[in-house]
């Protein structure tokens, strides 16, 4: 019995440390014969990564062979735990800040110190956008450098924002089911098939949109 409707995101209301092996739990999923014997789903993953890939080159204008790779890890990490937590009894750490921004700060910061070190010249112009009046210049100095601190923030802000609210929603709705009579019960259970798909939908999108933005980010400090 659950002691307040948050306490399904509480990761210490189980045990904490399965809890949180719930984040790698997607690797389980992947049977063995993925890696042996070529199948639909074999081909179907290749696609989607080979898709990522040729979207991601173009983003970075790929200098370095191979540096889409970690955008699409981050994107196959995301989304396997975007899904599994749409599971009965399993624990959604994609929903929880500390894990978003334990993805979003290492990423944010190795761009930040990339580009100050190796392209200075090009962050300080990236401050001022071209035509900016030189009576505005300061104020947009100061407004670039202010969204470029909260970046890695709204990163996680959106991801976790997005996860916690439709679960949230699928319990309050779920909540409600003892006390209806039969014909609001198979109202409520369409509703719940619906709000579900939505929700697969959501878990897809927003790992697709923290890989593109992280993404863009990175081509920004070339």
């Amino acid at each position: 019995m659950m002691s307040n409707l948050f306490s399904s995101f509480d990761p210490s209301t189980l045990f904490f440390s399965l809890n949180w092996l719930s984040t790698f739990m997607g690797i389980l999923f992947i049977p063995s014969m993925y890696w042996l014997i070529p199948s639909r789903w074999n081909y179907l993953w290749i696609k989607i990564i080979m898709t990522l890939h040729n979207e991601f080159k173009i983003l970075l204008n790929e200098k370095i062979k191979g540096s889409t790779l970690i955008f699409i890890s981050l994107f196959s990490l995301i989304l396997f735990n975007n899904f599994l937590g749409l599971f009965p009894y399993i624990f959604t750490s994609s929903s929880h800040l500390i894990m978003t921004l334990s993805l979003a700060m290492p990423l944010w910061l190795s761009f930040m110190i990339y580009g100050w070190l190796n392209n200075t010249i090009h962050m300080f112009a990236h401050l001022v956008p071209q035509g900016t009046p030189p009576i505005l210049m300061p104020f947009m100095v100061l407004i670039e450098s202010i969204s470029n601190i909260i970046r890695p923030g709204t990163l996680a802000v959106r991801l976790a924002a997005n996860m916690i609210a439709g679960h949230l929603l699928l319990t309050l709705l779920g909540n409600t089911g003892s006390s209806m009579n039969m014909i609001m019960i198979n109202i409520l259970l369409i509703t719940q098939l619906l709000l579900l798909i939505l929700e697969s939908a959501v878990a897809i999108i927003q790992s697709y949109v923290f890989a593109v933005l992280s993404t863009l980010y990175s081509s920004e400090v070339n």
